[in-house]
């Protein structure tokens, strides 16, 4: 007598696909008796009220809020310049190496630390010397020029 050919996980494998095709036949018929068509124009419109929110409600025209174009600012605006008193700024020689021609400012103002090439100092300076000097926009960043010791 023959051995036969179905193996147990040949049958688990047809069951599992018989199952997984009757619950897509149902999902399918359920679908269909559930269907969302025929609706009207009016019951698929979605309208935004003045508070940007979507709701199935026309918007009150009453309630609509009134913009000025002249008030939307598109740009930054330009700012105020600077006198000479502002542009002269305080701080501290942080780091300074004589060797190689360059160091840092600490700002007392912002707290930020700001390049100075020796070329930039007009009298002598050393490390934690208080400062005064003007900020100028270089190529990688703000540089200090000229960088006096301040007088107490």
């Amino acid at each position: 007598m023959g051995r036969s050919t179905e193996t147990f996980s040949k049958k688990e494998r047809e069951k599992k696909k018989s199952i997984k095709l009757k619950d897509k036949k149902e999902k399918a018929e359920d679908r269909k008796a559930n269907a969302g068509k025929g609706k009207t124009l009016d019951e698929m419109m979605a309208y935004i009220d003045e508070n940007g929110n979507i709701t199935s409600t026309p918007p009150d025209p009453a309630k609509r809020k009134k913009i000025v174009i002249d008030d939307i600012q598109i740009s930054i605006p330009k700012q105020a310049e600077l006198t000479e008193q502002d542009k002269i700024r305080n701080g501290t020689l942080s780091m300074f190496n004589a060797a190689k021609g360059y160091g840092f400012i600490r700002d007392h103002q912002t707290q930020e630390s700001i390049f100075v090439h020796i070329n930039g100092i007009t009298e002598e300076v050393n490390e934690n010397d208080k400062v005064t000097f003007e900020i100028e926009q270089g190529q990688k960043g703000p540089n200090a020029v000229n960088v006096k010791k301040a007088i107490k």
